[in-house]
């Protein structure tokens, strides 16, 4: 049988927020496959869907810079090693550098970025002098550049989630529409947007878990639909509830508005980066040369 360390337990926990006992059980059913174990507490437990990508696990700020006319607009995820530097002003300044010059100078990728000559220089060498300034490592993570077809709206939430959206409409939509993707992060536009594996794989869980109600097939089958239907509402923009006022979906929202919205993009500062966690009292004892 696999050990099942603390930290896996911890880890399955901030997934599925069920308690400490049900997923160690669950890891040892599991033989340690995180990802089963997870699959295993949806489909016994109810648990929600994977919060992994809403968790913040590196340091840093998200620039962003928008156009005066609002048809083009960038953000840049700038990682630090803590947030004491992220708080730094002129890390924080070079942050919106760089969304001005991915916006205005469209390069294709962070090689690129880096590699463009500005007034202070080269970016890399401007990168690496607020390093030997600041004594800290200090990574271009990634950008995203937005050209609307309709307007751009930006919002920052802190420094830590930045979002742009092109939306059609009166402006208090776009504000209010890039506020409601800080909060609720859909993963799709829409439903059409959503890969078939990702509605297979739901439609599996919802049917191992409706079958454990031991209802009538008839029912079961009603239940998978219904549960089916609400995760790939919860997924999308368009679905979810209306943060303002969550009786209205977003895409009634907006016909309400007569508005629309073209696309969007959302960093937040971390997302899906592992920050390496040390247990002290473990090498505290190595070192005394106890460890188990």
């Amino acid at each position: 049988m696999a050990e099942i360390s603390a930290g896996l337990v911890k880890e399955l926990r901030e997934l599925t927020g069920l308690g400490m006992m049900e997923c160690k059980k669950a890891l040892a059913e599991c033989e340690g496959d995180l990802k089963k174990a997870e699959e295993l507490l949806r489909i016994k437990s109810g648990a929600k869907a994977s919060k992994a990508a809403s968790r913040i696990a590196a340091e840093g700020v998200i620039g962003a810079w928008l156009a005066a006319d609002a048809k083009v607009g960038a953000l840049v995820e700038l990682n630090s090693e803590t947030d004491f530097v992220a708080k730094n002003e002129d890390f924080v300044r070079f942050a919106q550098s760089l969304a001005e010059l991915a916006a205005t100078r469209v390069p294709s990728n962070v090689e690129e970025l880096a590699s463009l000559d500005t007034t202070g220089g080269k970016v890399e060498a401007r990168r690496q002098a607020l390093v030997q300034k600041i004594g800290e490592n200090i990574s271009i993570r990634r950008f995203k550049r937005m050209q609307a077809k309709g307007k751009l709206a930006l919002y920052l939430h802190g420094a830590k989630i930045g979002v742009l959206v092109d939306y059609e409409g009166p402006e208090e939509v776009g504000k209010d529409l890039a506020m409601h993707i800080a909060f609720a992060k859909p993963a799709y536009l829409n439903r059409t947007e959503i890969p078939q594996d990702v509605v297979a794989d739901e439609r599996r869980i919802q049917e191992a878990r409706a079958k454990e109600s031991g209802k009538p097939a008839e029912i079961v089958a009603k239940m998978v639909e219904g549960a089916l239907s609400k995760f790939l509402g919860e997924k999308t923009l368009l679905g979810q509830p209306f943060v303002r006022d969550d009786k209205l979906t977003v895409e009634k929202m907006l016909a309400a508005k007569k508005a629309k919205v073209n696309g969007y993009a959302f960093f937040v500062v971390g997302e899906g980066i592992e920050k390496k966690t040390t247990d002290f009292a473990a090498e505290v004892m190595a070192q005394a040369g106890k460890a188990h």
